[in-house]
């Protein structure tokens, strides 16, 4: 009998350790659907589990910082500060996939596209432009019958990547937007209704007619949402697109130094062709590990995504990263310890 229980006791610790091997993550809810994917095809080649919570890049960037996930997930970079203050030493980013955020309204009167700039979509989200039939919007939509209702802002309550990408892209096109709410996961707003997270912002968009909100490209198409043609850097007006942000990616990806970060904005880029609010979505992780077995299974399970897994990202609405730049992001991976 006391045979038989250090044979169980020794079976359970096997089993312990096989699943204290398991890796564990947290944060964008933007990336779920691509990361869950891979984690689920990775599982299925090798046996190693990838646990994924979608809990937000704010709460990623925080469970990564206190070290309870191997790793975390955010739309926005993180800070010089917030880096300092991470409890494992160096972090490293590593840019994964592209995404482009759209500028979605409910005006059903409106049965092509409206065409927008910078500018005015700040002052949209400003409270300076309150009208749909505004003089501003109708300058921009010659020939268009622009209903009298007020503009009904929405935006995220909580913490977000997707309003870093946003506040981003309008703190690079407006002056007063830079130097007033600037650009954060949480910033605030000065005016609007409040929607926790992209289906509370896609489904106020949908109840409110004259609502105007920002979803992940994504959503607005699985939702049916309107989405506008945006003015670009180089001047022309385009949809959101893969293609559009993958255009955003590449020329920023060309230009990039051999010892970047890769916390890089491509908001605005220059380009025919680029989507203006475009980013990517990165993986943040410790350069120094606490458990060589696991860091090995991290960086096996991050490298396996890039070079195998984008192939599945446009099913899923994202965009795949420019050649260039992959190459660059393998390389660094290299350095994780």
């Amino acid at each position: 009998m006391k045979r038989f229980i250090l044979a169980a006791a020794a079976l359970l610790a096997v089993g312990a350790t096989a699943g204290a091997q398991d890796l564990t993550g947290a944060g964008s809810s933007f990336a779920y659907p691509i990361y869950s994917k891979w984690a689920s095809a990775y599982a299925a080649k090798t046996g190693v589990k990838v646990n994924y919570q979608s809990v937000g890049s704010g709460a990623g960037i925080r469970q990564l910082s206190e070290m309870t996930v191997d790793f975390g997930a955010t739309d926005g970079p993180m800070t010089d500060k917030q880096m300092a203050d991470a409890k494992g030493g160096p972090i490293l980013h590593i840019p994964t996939v592209i995404g482009a955020v759209a500028i979605s309204y409910n005006l059903p009167s409106v049965k092509q596209p409206l065409k927008m700039d910078g500018a005015l979509i700040a002052d949209i989200y400003l409270g300076k432009v309150t009208k749909w039939n505004d003089a501003r919007i109708a300058a921009l939509n010659s020939g268009v019958s622009l209903p009298n209702l007020p503009i009904v802002v929405v935006h995220r309550s909580d913490g977000s990547g997707t309003t870093y990408i946003v506040t981003d892209y309008l703190s690079n096109v407006s002056t007063e937007w830079a130097q007033g709410p600037g650009k954060s996961t949480s910033v605030e707003w000065p005016v609007g209704l409040g929607a926790k997270g992209t289906e509370g912002v896609a489904g106020q968009i949908k109840q409110i007619q004259g609502a105007v909100g920002y979803v992940e490209l994504a959503y607005a198409t699985q939702n049916h949402l309107a989405f506008a043609l945006l003015k670009n850097k180089d001047g022309k007006y385009v949809a959101p697109s893969l293609a559009g942000a993958t255009f955003a990616a590449a020329g920023t990806a060309a230009a990039l130094p051999k010892n970047t970060d890769f916390r890089i904005s491509i908001v605005n880029a220059p380009g025919a062709q680029s989507y203006p609010i475009s980013s990517f979505t990165w993986i943040v992780l410790y350069k120094n590990q606490q458990n060589a077995a696991k860091g090995k299974k991290l960086v096996d399970f991050i490298r396996w995504s890039l070079m195998n897994g984008e192939g599945m990202a446009k099913s899923l609405e994202y965009a795949s990263m420019p050649k260039n730049m992959t190459a660059m992001v393998l390389a660094r991976l290299k350095e994780v310890k």
